[in-house]
């Protein structure tokens, strides 16, 4: 190893390995420092994605494919259930071999990759970053770098350790619960989602496929629901309903940033990728395809910086990640606080009105339309994302 890099990544998640990959296409030196001993994992993540947020990054591969998604199955609390169907819209991941093969593009673009490399601190001078200090095999070290690419996920301490204000409301922390389950008896090619009080009030439930009779089973609800009363609580009650002899093969818990990007992600010698910039989709909290594009343009801007020898070009990083998804992010905050204190009834009207539109006329726009007819501002927002 050197005793320097260009640049170092924290973080070797999807948001970390598209940062050092697109550095080290600009030809400086990159490492990825990750401090589990696998690439991949834990995981975290419902897994869903659409097929255009992956082929933007790597060609679609069956290796880490588990089921190809073309229908959305939207489920009321009173049991109505709204079908939007799609061509070809998307994946749902087997997200340790995916994570695996986007770091492996950061390796082949150049960068260099160390695993249980526990980073604890940065190294700062004259009020900018200058480096990373971390523990490895029981050592603690020391790297110096011209630039720290934070890609530490949502418990970030590389951004409050800079100074950046990385605070989140606890009502816009979205507590998760999720198992992986089999003998689940769904449509392989479908996303289930479960709206209302019973299963997720203020946020959706949703089991999504992962191959034949298996399934992520999860929720997320906003943290002053999970004050009062937790996701898994939600979650084992789903499960004792629907599938109380469904065996468990993975449980996982966690929090998701659902809000909008932090005001500030860049620093002197220091950028914010992926969840730890708040990069996820405040509507669906969907953070692979976002932290990928947001991990691209750090990177990208990071290696342009070194290559210049112009490291303040790192401040232009805030503006092109807002012109690129942080305005589109805005947007979905405003739709999210439009819809996810609706009530029963109104989940089950929208519902109802949705299923009298004829079937090659229902898409996610015109579902969204329906829920929002009353609110003309937020219709104002739909034609944004949906037909602008």
């Amino acid at each position: 190893m050197k005793i320097e890099y260009d640049i170092i990544v924290v973080g070797a998640g999807p948001a970390g390995s598209m940062a050092a990959r697109f550095a080290a296409e600009k030809g400086v030196s990159v490492l990825m420092l990750e401090k589990d001993r696998d690439v991949g994992y834990p995981v975290r993540c419902g897994e869903a994605i659409s097929k255009a947020g992956v082929e933007e990054f790597i060609s679609s591969d069956e290796k880490w494919i588990t089921a190809h998604i073309n229908k959305f199955s939207l489920n009321s609390p009173d049991g109505s259930e709204a079908v939007v169907e799609f061509n070809d819209a998307g994946y749902v991941l087997e997200r340790r071999i995916f994570d695996y093969e986007l770091a492996k593009t950061a390796a082949n673009a150049g960068a260099e990759i160390l695993t249980r490399a526990y980073v604890n601190g940065l190294l700062i001078e004259n009020d900018k970053v200058c480096g990373v200090k971390y523990e490895y095999r029981g050592e603690q070290k020391e790297l110096k770098a011209k630039i720290v690419i934070g890609a530490d996920g949502v418990e970030s301490r590389i951004g409050r350790w800079a100074g950046l204000k990385t605070h989140i409301h606890f009502k816009d922390m979205e507590c998760c619960a999720q198992v992986t389950a089999s003998n689940i008896k769904i449509d392989s090619d479908t996303l289930y989602f479960y709206f209302g009080q019973q299963y997720a009030p203020g946020g959706y439930f949703w089991v999504f496929p992962k191959g034949k009779n298996i399934a992520n089973i999860g929720l997320g609800v906003s943290g002053m629901v999970g004050k009062k009363r937790s996701a898994l609580s939600y979650l084992n009650n789903f499960m004792d309903n629907n599938y109380p002899a469904a065996p468990v093969l993975t449980s996982i818990a966690g929090g998701v940033p659902s809000t909008v990007t932090l005001k500030k992600i860049s620093s002197p010698g220091i950028m914010l990728v992926g969840d730890a910039a708040r990069q996820v989709n405040p509507l669906s909290g969907g953070g692979i395809a976002s932290g990928m594009i947001g991990g691209s343009i750090a990177g990208r801007i990071a290696g342009e910086a070194v290559k210049m020898n112009k490291l303040d070009h790192i401040l232009t990083y805030d503006k092109a990640w807002h012109e690129r998804l942080g305005k589109r992010h805005e947007t979905f905050e405003r739709i999210k606080n439009g819809i996810y204190n609706f009530s029963d009834e109104k989940f089950n009207k929208i519902s109802h009105s949705f299923n009298k539109i004829p079937k090659d006329k229902r898409t996610l726009g015109r579902l969204f339309t329906t829920a929002l007819i009353n609110q003309p501002s937020l219709l104002v927002d739909i034609a944004k994302v949906f037909v602008i």
